[in-house]
C-alpha cells in the first residue's frame, strides 16, 4: 500500500494521520506511537506497549506449545514403526 497526502501541521505542531493508515496499521484514538527521525525523514510507528508485548509472548508460547506436541506425535509415530534406535559404541 502507497499513500502519500499532503497534511497541514497545526499551530500546536499536531497532524491528522490518514484514515486509511490508520486502519491499516490497526491504530486508534488513544494508541500510543513513537515519533524518530531516521535518515533525514520523520518516521512513526505504533508504539509496543506491553499489553502487545503481552500478547505477543503468548501467541509466541501457543505455537511453541502446538509444535511441542506435534512433534512428540511425530516421534512416537517413529518410534512404534522404527522401534528403539540401536545402542552404539562411543568408542
Amino acid at each position: 500500500m502507497t499513500v502519500s497526502e499532503t497534511r497541514r501541521v497545526g499551530e500546536r505542531g499536531q497532524v491528522t494521520l490518514p484514515k486509511e493508515l490508520r486502519e491499516a496499521f490497526g491504530l486508534e484514538g488513544g494508541d500510543e506511537v513513537r515519533i524518530r527521525e531516521e535518515e533525514g525523514k520523520i518516521v512513526i510507528d505504533k508504539a509496543v506497549t506491553r499489553e502487545r508485548l503481552a500478547e505477543g509472548y503468548r501467541q509466541r508460547a501457543e505455537r511453541d506449545h502446538a509444535l511441542a506436541e506435534e512433534l512428540a506425535g511425530i516421534s512416537q509415530e517413529a518410534n512404534s514403526s522404527l522401534g528403539d534406535a540401536p545402542e552404539t559404541d562411543s568408542e
